[in-house]
């Protein structure tokens, strides 16, 4: 469903990705895995068109996205979630989950896919008048999610989930990206939280200083000192 094709990315005279090449398969969950500095949102935000290539090609679903506007690209298929959840704070949880419906049309349509947010995240139907800065960390990232779905995306790009949320909401989270998974989603993960991310990937590519260093199949990673290596620079 993605290609990613030698994509190089500066910002000023600094290179930020320096070739990055992999691919996404329809209906499965590929992990990004890298430390700080690596080049991981830069890559989200660069599929997202918040970024533009110096050179390089990125194709969704057999059409090449890079340079069109964001907007385009949502209304294409693809949706992110973006790193630290971003709610609008001040807003409603309903109101958070309309904003992320605001390129589509068909308003029977995102009614529909409004109840069905809140069946696969149930704790959020409870709290649809309650402003969206007065949730934990967990609530929040979970209408995050629930927001980018309301674009109705078939791709769906997610940065640091896990980020600054406890272990049992981590969990949680997981539960909830593996029935995206079963219910036929299509998912970019980029984690830092290496046991999380190879817990609901299939793939798994590791970024190092712009370029993927490592490749493989994420059950294979497992006590593998290559990752090490790769992940952590030594």
């Amino acid at each position: 469903m993605l290609q990613l094709q030698d994509v190089h990315v500066s910002y000023g005279p600094t290179a930020v990705l320096r070739g990055v090449s992999f691919e996404v398969p329809r209906g499965g969950v590929v992990a990004l895995l890298g430390g700080n500095g690596s080049g991981k949102s830069t890559t989200l935000n660069t599929i997202s068109g918040f970024v533009r290539p110096r050179r390089g090609h990125v194709v969704f679903d057999g059409t090449a996205i890079e340079g069109r506007p964001t907007d385009a690209i949502v209304t294409s298929g693809l949706a992110q979630v973006p790193q630290g959840r971003e709610v609008f704070a001040r807003m409603t949880v309903a109101e958070n989950l309309e904003l992320g419906a605001v390129t589509r049309r068909d308003r029977a349509a995102v009614r529909r896919d409004f109840e069905q947010v809140l069946e696969q995240f149930p704790k959020l139907r409870g709290r649809l008048r309650q402003t969206a800065g007065t949730l934990s960390g967990g609530e929040q990232q979970m209408l995050a999610i629930a927001r980018a779905l309301m674009a109705a995306p078939r791709l769906l790009l997610m940065d640091e989930p896990s980020a600054g949320l406890a272990p049992t909401v981590v969990d949680e989270l997981i539960e909830h990206i593996a029935a995206l998974r079963r219910s036929g989603m299509t998912i970019l993960l980029v984690e830092q939280n290496v046991g999380a991310a190879l817990g609901v990937a299939e793939h798994v590519y590791v970024l190092r200083d712009g370029v993927v260093a490592l490749s493989g199949l994420a059950k294979d990673f497992d006590d593998n000192p290559d990752i090490v290596r790769a992940y952590f620079g030594r």
